[in-house]
């Protein structure tokens, strides 16, 4: 299918080949018809692709200081991969989606096949939305209408939060398309409506819509208009809709409100307040989060979990249902704000058009439906046709080349993994992500021949021998399994699994498949001085201390990583790299263990990513993991200590290894810092088309791996 992408690098702006969505449980895929370009938000995306990198850290000071917080901690050249990686990532633009529904997912009601709807959908031909970010559309509202249905509903919000009554007098800052259908909505409510803008075509349009106007780029004073608009009393409440680094809208907001006025910001502005404006009005000043209740809810957003709405009668849902009643009745006039139609092959145009200078307001994107737009695997390398179908199936046995099909395609996969086994010479044959735009990108960028977002049909392609699975952590297990069964080898980003239940079943399937390699992604082992420190600690018989502080960072609690059925928390999902590298550098079973986190408090909300965890050996010694996400940015993320024998290793962040007391021995540094991810990846591809043993043994992954989740549940159990 085609979808829309930019680039934040450049701020090009292209219509690519993209493999379509598969159908997710509680969401439904669209088959598109129109899509509605926000000028506002889209050309801001654009300018700041094309702006400098001086530009770019302008607009983003908080990103900056980040980016200086990894340069102190994790070396320079590390920060410059991470900052080009994400950067070089293709963005899918837009948010205003109309189409026909194709297909509905398990837990889906109110809505069926062939079903005409808008959603927040982006501009592709193919997209696969949430139920709760869905509507249906009247019968008499056309599809182009229907395409700023989202965008009225951000305005709509706007109005719910400033309450206006019938009569009240209310400014609109801004009239662009936001702007201007919510004066229409103003006026439907029965309010008096004063208009804002520097553009005489829009100021008309408002006009026409029953608002007063008012153009300050003309000298006309403001403040004067305001005062006699609102009979000298102030103005009950202003909007905000308007985008700008200036102050000033908000400041003259302030200063033409009424006493106890509110003030409601929907669109972007500076917010250098005077506190004595708002003070002695006792104004009301609050930021409109998007289209409503359940923005950034992933309960109601991803998961479907509607609000009651005997307590939230308004919510995204509602209030896309809201406009398009409003649409049907006749209240909002929509075709005025139409003001170019482009083909979605034409949509280079529509984007140059927003950064031209030319005149323009709602801009419209048309999709004409094309056979096969729904394919979810587009070959990459036409050229490399006749290399793919020459190529023997494989059975998946040991001693072949190492045919890689990867699961996922997200950051850590596409800035380190994808390359790293790339490297290390394996064959790029498929790479399968949920949305398929990164994909794309990845599988354009590393050779790989294939795109697709069916990880089904990858399990099933005999071409294919091995699998790199870095998919979210809920679908590990499962991928393991089938992949196991489908007699590929398995190299799984950690963690294996979420449960104990799963691990026996991988445990025995695994165990069955001798032939077959089953590895977890514990890189660390790989990192160089962890080479040194581990040809070191051979050599002594004593027992030793191991003491590791992870200086972790915090996460919100509301992030998937912290729920245990998604993303297992962060012991599962991060402390077993730890777990595992003291149980490499001891070379000795983990005999026992036993963790305790910080106590519980009110102001702390999780409190397992904030232990300490004691490891017990066969050989006597002992490690102790500080897993820590309450410290300090800029502490170093990642510190081993070793005691034993009357010496000490010390590894500072996989960037400086200093010895005490090892004679011969000097200390070791990095220009760069090193966690042993290509190293890990070559090992495994070495042994796959070699046929040698795993690089970790199965029994080592299989027992690391229970002592995590048997740390993480004792964590969690109340004390």
């Amino acid at each position: 299918m085609k979808q829309i992408l930019q680039s934040l690098k450049t701020g090009e702006t292209t219509v690519a080949d993209v493999p379509a969505p598969l159908l997710k449980s509680g969401h439904i895929l669209v088959n598109t018809s129109y899509t509605l370009v926000s000028a506002g938000t889209e050309r801001m995306l654009v300018d700041f692709g094309k702006a400098n990198w001086l530009a770019k850290a302008r607009q983003q000071p908080d990103k900056v200081r980040m980016v200086l917080d990894k340069v102190r901690t994790d070396g320079l050249a590390t920060t410059i991969d991470a900052v080009q990686s994400k950067l070089d990532q293709p963005l899918a633009l837009g948010y205003c989606n109309v189409g026909t529904v194709a297909e509905v997912g398990a837990g889906v009601d109110g809505i069926s096949a062939g079903d005409r709807v808008v959603s927040n959908g982006g501009h592709a031909q193919v997209v696969c939305v949430p139920k709760n970010l869905s509507a249906r559309i009247p019968d008499n509202v056309t599809d182009e209408q229907a395409s700023f249905t989202v965008l009225a509903a951000i305005g709509l919000q706007g109005i719910r939060l400033a309450n206006p009554t019938l009569g009240e007098c209310v400014v609109v800052t801004g009239l662009g398309l936001i702007g201007l259908v919510t004066v229409q909505m103003l006026r439907a409510q029965g309010c008096r409506v004063l208009g804002i803008d520097f553009d005489d075509s829009r100021l008309e349009l408002a006009r026409k819509f029953g608002a007063e106007v008012v153009n300050p780029g003309k000298g006309e004073d403001v403040l004067a208009v305001a005062s006699s608009f609102s009979r000298g009393r102030g103005v009950d409440a202003v909007i905000i809709t308007a985008s700008t680094q200036s102050n000033e809208p908000v400041s003259q907001a302030a200063t033409m409100c009424r006493k106890r006025g509110r003030i409601v910001l929907v669109g972007v502005t500076g917010l250098e307040l005077s506190r004595s404006d708002f003070y002695e009005k006792e104004l009301s000043f609050q930021v409109s989060c998007s289209y409503g209740p359940g923005r950034y809810d992933p309960a109601y957003e991803d998961n479907g979990v509607d609000y009651p709405v005997g307590f939230v009668r308004w919510t995204e849902q509602r209030n896309f249902e809201a406009v398009l009643d409003l649409m049907a009745s006749g209240v909002l006039d929509i075709e005025s704000l139409i003001s170019h139609r482009f083909a979605l092959e034409q949509a280079e145009e529509a984007y140059d058009l927003l950064s031209s200078g030319e005149a323009s307001l709602g801009i419209l994107l048309e999709y004409p439906w094309q056979q096969g737009a729904g394919s979810r695997s587009i070959s990459l390398k036409e050229d490399r046709e006749s290399a793919v179908i020459g190529r023997e199936p494989t059975d998946g046995s040991v001693g072949k080349a190492a045919v890689v099909g990867f699961l996922g395609a997200g950051n850590y996969a596409g800035r380190v993994l994808i390359p790293a086994f790339k490297s290390a010479g394996a064959e790029m044959h498929t790479v399968v992500s949920g949305g398929g735009v990164s994909s794309v990108h990845y599988g354009t960028k590393y050779r790989f021949e294939k795109a697709s977002t069916d990880s089904n049909a990858l399990m099933e392609d005999t071409s294919v021998n091995t699998l790199v699975i870095a998919t979210r952590h809920d679908s590990h297990a499962r991928q393991v399994l089938d992949g196991l069964r489908a007699g590929k080898h398995i190299f799984c980003e950690k963690p294996l699994c979420l449960t104990g239940d799963e691990l026996k079943e991988i445990e025995s399937e695994a165990g069955e498949r001798l032939d077959q390699l089953l590895m977890i992604g514990f890189n660390r082992r790989f990192a160089p001085h962890v080479i040194t420190a581990k040809s070191l600690l051979d050599k002594v018989v004593e027992p030793k201390n191991l003491i590791m502080t992870v200086n972790a960072g915090s996460i919100p609690a509301d992030h998937w990583t912290q729920d245990s059925k998604v993303g297992g928390g962060r012991i599962v999902g991060e402390a077993c790299h730890f777990i595992d590298l003291m149980r490499h550098l001891v070379g000795a079973p983990i005999t026992g263990h036993h963790a305790v986190s910080i106590g519980r408090h009110p102001s702390v909300e999780i409190t397992d990513d904030k232990s300490t965890i004691v490891l017990t050996f066969a050989d006597g010694s002992v490690g102790t993991i500080h897993y820590l996400a309450n410290g300090h940015k800029g502490f170093p993320k990642e510190r081993l200590e070793i005691f034993c024998a009357g010496r000490v290793l010390q590894l500072d962040n996989f960037r400086k290894l200093k010895v005490y007391g090892w004679p011969g021995v000097k200390d070791h540094r990095l220009w760069r810092q090193d966690k042993g991810q290509s190293a890990c990846a070559r090992e495994f591809i070495k042994a796959v088309s070699e046929g040698g043993p795993s690089p970790i043994p199965l029994h080592e992954v299989i027992e690391v791996s229970r002592v995590t989740l048997e740390v993480a549940e004792q964590l969690r159990s109340p004390r």
